[in-house]
């Protein structure tokens, strides 16, 4: 199947988990421009996800949306679409699920006097910013009440988007409650393009750090994820860009393929980089003791081997020269308040 303009895959392989399939016939075929993105609603009545990943420095996370519009191949979180029915190909990218009333969940988490306030990640899965939140503002609306109780919070996003909630990033920020990271994968315009379809172009993610920092918000970025053979030749040129543009941290992940990420991005691979294909795949391996893929914490996110320790080689070498190799800190919970509620307003009165 050949590739569709501006999707990640054209494909929808089985779901896993489902024992009925959809496949359309040549004739129901979707136009060459791709499918409509369909929203649906989630009607969940949690709203933060608790993590217990050592890989993480995070606890818990907030994700206003499931699937990604991005569609990026690489994705981690595409499988986690097969447990809404869908699959992890074209529905992760245009089936995206909605939290709308994710404002007012966590709004309510914060009144809790069980909260006990601590930073929270906004996303641990898809992307906050990607494209329908332009429309529905539900990040913007999520970071107003981050704002009222000055609860820490970290975004990480591959969207320039994120500059326009710079007025309510800046006074978190002011209290050391907030810090951004910037996902930035290639400088290569055209492998940006294949790789990650609806994000912001690396020019506009540079300018975002730039923006960010200018309005006195600490950014950081990911170089992420670092594919052997693939983009990890660019490695000090994207330290040295990131620096540039007023970045004061950089980290990397290697590149995770749970299934069926595996079959989606070696149909990937086919299609856009056939001369590159064996050697992407076997550096892969060389990375994951012979596997493709590897799911164990502290392996899942570096790999282990000669070549994943000249990826970190290469990594820490550049960061050093560029400043940075120093973490940023946890954003702080000291400034944490919970707003007086008109209920506490008339108590005042007797």
């Amino acid at each position: 199947m050949s590739a569709m303009k501006g999707r990640g895959t054209p494909t929808n392989p089985a779901n896993r988990f489902e024992k009925l399939h959809f496949e359309p016939a040549e004739a129901c075929d979707s136009p060459a421009d791709g499918p409509r993105t369909q929203l649906y609603r989630d009607l969940s009545r949690g709203i933060l996800s608790a993590n217990d990943s050592p890989d993480l420095r995070f606890r818990y996370s907030l994700n206003p949306y499931r699937g990604c519009e991005h569609g990026c191949v690489y994705c981690y979180a595409r499988p986690s679409h097969e447990y809404l029915g869908f699959s992890a190909g074209l529905d992760f990218e245009t089936k995206i699920v909605v939290k709308e009333n994710a404002p007012q969940l966590l709004r309510q988490r914060f009144l809790s006097p069980r909260w006990t306030p601590e930073v929270v990640a906004l996303s641990g899965n898809t992307d906050c910013y990607q494209p329908c939140e332009r429309a529905l503002r539900i990040t913007r609306a999520c970071l107003e009440v981050f704002r009222e109780f000055l609860n820490p919070v970290e975004i990480i996003t591959k969207s320039a988007l994120v500059t326009r909630d710079a007025d309510l990033l800046a006074p978190l920020a002011e209290v050391d409650a907030a810090a951004v990271y910037v996902s930035l994968t290639s400088l290569d315009p055209e492998l940006a393009r294949t790789l990650e379809p609806r994000a912001s172009t690396p020019a506009r993610r540079l300018a975002a750090i730039r923006e960010l920092t200018a309005a006195g918000i600490s950014v950081g970025v990911m170089t992420s994820p670092i594919v052997p053979g693939l983009n990890d030749h660019e490695i000090p040129r994207l330290l040295e860009a990131a620096a540039g543009a007023g970045a004061l941290t950089a980290g990397w992940t290697l590149l995770r393929l749970a299934q069926p990420l595996d079959t989606l991005f070696e149909q990937w691979l086919g299609q856009h980089y056939p001369e590159r294909l064996r050697r992407v795949l076997q550096r892969i391996r060389e990375c994951r003791d012979g596997k493709i893929s590897d799911s164990r914490f502290g392996h899942r996110m570096r790999g282990k081997g000669a070549y994943a320790q000249q990826i970190d080689d290469l990594f820490r070498s550049a960061a050093y020269k560029h400043g940075l190799d120093a973490r940023l800190p946890t954003p702080s919970a000291s400034a944490f308040r919970r707003p007086p509620q008109a209920g506490d307003q008339l108590a005042l009165f007797g």
